[in-house]
């Protein structure tokens, strides 16, 4: 707590960047090469003061442990230079005449590279010489704490930036030495405050210059060796666009360019003259070579303001065109392509912010190709319009792929304002992000749509027939089935994570489904369970890899038959989400691959009596195949509700599904998969008592299975494994499957043995010359050939 205490320090009341040249401006206005002032020592007559011990520790704490990215030392004095701006602003209502010599309120940086310099100015409320002797030599003086303090009763709005007064000592990450130069408006003469890396003092002496900034601040920064980084116009640009983007002063970045242009020379030195002046006459046959201009390296200079974007978040969001915020959506997301929706809010009540969410129409990189998260959670935090951090978990990870701003003044930042500090306000706001998320993508799914195609009306109101044949349009695309498409993965994941807004999640996922609703073949669960018949109580599904493998399967033929409404799920994450939620709302899920799948919609107990019925009359069949199969299932039933197929191989109730059974397989980092029990399905072999395949084994099972032949056990297996496959298991044993697809077909072809006939020994056969072998022309020369080579002249060949 006292490293901590002696941190904070006070000097909001500036702005500032590092300063070496004092700029000289032509009548035009355009700013020329600067003057460089730089004195290695104080002059002669300045006063030393001598820092106060906790700001000698506290310096010693910014330097080496308090930050942990040195770049945000541009945000902080871009911050304490637009809290000297709005103090100057402020207190200009009761004192024209301050801002009447210099109204614009701007911060301007500049860097030279000559000089190894970096220079911040504003043009803010500025400081006398006991403000620089207070404000940074002197532990707990933030001049913007002062003031908010006493501008409480008189004006509460007042909206600071600067809080901690340690952003002014974060210039020490990147200079070897700070000079400050501030102009109050009230003091006579303009003053420095200089002091070095290390130095126990500071000194404070009147400005050689005189009063340069007219009302201000001036911040130089002499640079490491290791930060030339820092004197680069698109590294300064790119850092105060990160950081300051959104604050409420323009910040102008002065750039240089050096480009060669020609040496102006005088017409009458260029002209040859002869020896009595006469001009030189030049021959005709003489070449009249223009020479090469002489050139020269000219250094020009330019003002470009970087933070043109304005903080949409702080306007009213009835004036804000649609436009407008697709704009910003791509300001702030680098984004091409529009926001799919957005929600624009502010939250009053114990904790106060404003935030603009966005849902972005096309899925980031990171989802796309599965690199895992996202080192910027894409929602922005702000603080008074200055970004605090990009990283912060205000949404859950389902949510990051949201984009959007978070702003509020009642944050509890860290004292190196880098990090926010974990509080019930924070937990406050992540819930209330939450819930405005999961609202906006409800409200896009309830949008409606209208596919009728307008009409062409005559002057009487019939419709006009178009002449031309015109070929129906496709449906439109609901835009919230557009979105899911790429998305619905994310939501599924949060239904898993967060059980708090699992319920409202879950009336967001949508499926295709047996079923087709209209033109839409899209149904939620609250369609789905709508549409249910009064005895159904479970919501049954079907995972697979695709809608084909759901619609031909064998567990389908009973659900299509009876008009039985089933899920089709061919996202991974699925089946995951369906066997750990206990159900939506009151009707549980249950996997049509399951056993144990009854129908209550006809005579319960004339399914009982045929259910025990074929129990009894199969119990050989039963006994005989599980012994066969041993203990490659866990048991062999009868089948009520198969069709079409003599078997299937179905699962336990708390087993997994085939489907899972592959997916808990194909897990990259997953040790043992293969060899653990809990990945493998407990299978269920369930027979057709109506099939004849069924039927015919029941009378091959003899009374000793030591008589089974190899026919009868080939015959069983093979239905064991067509089941198998068919059920979306694979085959475990491939060599025995091999064998006894060997055997079958060596029974079907009648053969009596499989030996390999011996090998045959063909007669040699005369080869055939080439009808243009080289050898057939012997020692004939182009002569012999009787070819006319000759062409004639190049002429003839026109």
């Amino acid at each position: 707590m006292a490293l901590m205490a002696a941190a904070v320090l006070a000097v909001s009341s500036f702005s500032g960047v590092a300063k070496a040249e004092v700029e000289v401006v032509d009548v035009d206005g355009a700013a020329s090469e600067p003057e460089i002032y730089e004195p290695l020592v104080p002059p002669e007559g300045s006063e030393s003061f001598v820092f106060e011990a906790e700001v000698s520790r506290m310096l010693d704490i910014v330097v080496n442990s308090l930050y942990q990215n040195k770049d945000v030392f541009l945000r902080e004095l871009i911050s304490n230079a637009s809290d000297a701006l709005d103090k100057v602003r402020y207190l200009g209502i009761t004192h024209p005449e301050w801002l009447a010599d210099k109204p614009d309120l701007e911060v301007k940086i500049e860097y030279d590279e000559d000089n190894k310099t970096l220079t911040v100015t504003d043009s803010g409320i500025g400081m006398t010489h006991d403000d620089l002797v207070k404000n940074l030599g002197t532990v707990a003086r933030s001049g913007t704490t002062k003031f908010v303090e006493a501008m409480k009763d008189g004006q509460g709005d007042m909206n600071m930036i600067g809080k901690f007064g340690v952003g002014f000592y974060s210039s020490f990450l990147v200079a070897t030495r700070v000079r400050v130069a501030s102009k109050h408006p009230e003091a006579d003469t303009q003053y420095i405050w200089e002091s070095g890396n290390g130095d126990s003092a500071f000194h404070i002496y009147e400005d050689p210059r005189g009063d340069s900034l007219g009302r201000g601040t001036e911040i130089t920064l002499f640079l490491k060796d290791d930060a030339n980084e820092y004197l680069q116009a698109q590294k300064l640009k790119t850092l105060a666009t990160h950081y300051s983007e959104f604050v409420t002063h323009p910040i102008q970045l002065r750039t240089t360019t050096k480009k060669m242009v020609p040496v102006e020379t005088d017409e009458e030195d260029e002209e040859p003259e002869g020896e009595e002046g006469e001009e030189l006459e030049v021959g005709e046959d003489e070449d009249e070579e223009e020479e090469e201009p002489e050139m020269e390296e000219v250094t020009t200079y330019s003002w470009e303001q970087v933070n043109t974007n304005k903080p949409l978040w702080t306007r009213d969001k009835d004036e804000i065109t649609d436009d407008e915020y697709q704009d910003f959506f791509k300001a702030i997301s680098k984004d091409y392509n529009d926001a799919a929706a957005w929600s624009h809010f502010d939250a009053e009540g114990n904790i106060n912010f404003k935030a603009l969410l966005y849902l972005p129409s096309e899925l980031p990189e990171y989802l796309r190709y599965n690199l895992g998260p996202p080192e910027s959670t894409g929602l922005n935090l702000y603080v008074r319009k200055v970004l605090i951090s990009d990283s912060f978990d205000l949404l859950p990870r389902y949510l990051a792929f949201m984009k959007g701003v978070v702003d509020s003044n009642d944050l509890p930042l860290n004292v190196n304002r880098e990090t926010v500090q974990e509080s019930k306000i924070i937990k406050v706001i992540q819930k209330k992000l939450v819930r405005k998320a999961i609202d906006m993508m409800r409200r896009l799914a309830e949008v409606e749509i209208d596919d009728e195609k307008e009409v062409e009306l005559d002057e009487e109101g019939n419709i006009i027939e178009p002449d031309d044949l015109e070929v129906p349009d496709e449906p439109k695309e609901h835009p919230y089935i557009k979105w899911y498409k790429k998305f619905g993965t994310s939501l599924k994941m949060g239904c898993l994570d967060d059980s708090v807004n699992r319920d409202k999640l879950m009336k967001l996922l949508r499926y295709k489904t047996s079923k087709k609703h209209g033109e839409h073949d899209w149904t939620s669960l609250q369609q789905y369970v709508d549409n249910m018949p009064e005895w159904q109580k479970e919501i049954f599904y079907f995972a697979g890899d695709k809608i084909d493998d759901a619609e031909s399967s064998h567990f389908m033929d009973k659900f299509k038959s009876k008009g039985v409404e089933v899920l089709y799920l061919t996202d991974p994450v699925d089946e995951y989400m369906f066997t750990n939620i206990d159900g939506f709302k009151d009707f549980k899920f249950m996997s049509i691959t399951k056993e144990d799948i009854k129908f209550k919609d006809g005579d319960e107990d004339l399914e009982l009596r045929r259910e025990k019925f074929y129990k009894k009359k199969f119990e050989p069949l039963t006994k005989f195949l599980k012994k066969s199969f041993g203990s490659s299932v866990t048991k062999v039933v009868v089948s009520s509700r198969l069709e079409r197929a003599p078997a299937m191989m179905s699962s336990t109730k708390y087993s997994h599904s085939a489907n899972m059974e592959k997916i808990m397989k194909a897990q990259a980092f997953q040790h043992g998969a293969e060899d653990d029990a809990r990945n493998k399905a407990m299978r269920v072999f369930e027979i057709n008592p109506r099939h004849p395949f069924i039927t015919s084994l029941l009378d091959m099972v003899p009374s000793d299975e030591e008589k089974v032949d190899d026919t009868t056990r080939d015959a069983i297996w093979l239905l064991h494994d067509v089941a198998l496959l068919n059920s979306g298991f694979t085959i475990s044993n491939t060599k025995n499957f091999s064998k006894r697809m060997t055997r079958v077909l060596k029974h079907q072809l009648n053969l009596e043995s499989l030996a390999l006939h011996d090998e045959i020994d063909p007669p040699e056969e005369e080869e055939e010359a080439d009808e243009f072998d080289a050898d057939a022309f012997g020692g004939m020369n182009m002569e012999d050939l009787n070819i006319d080579l000759d062409f004639g002249g190049v002429d003839d060949l026109d």
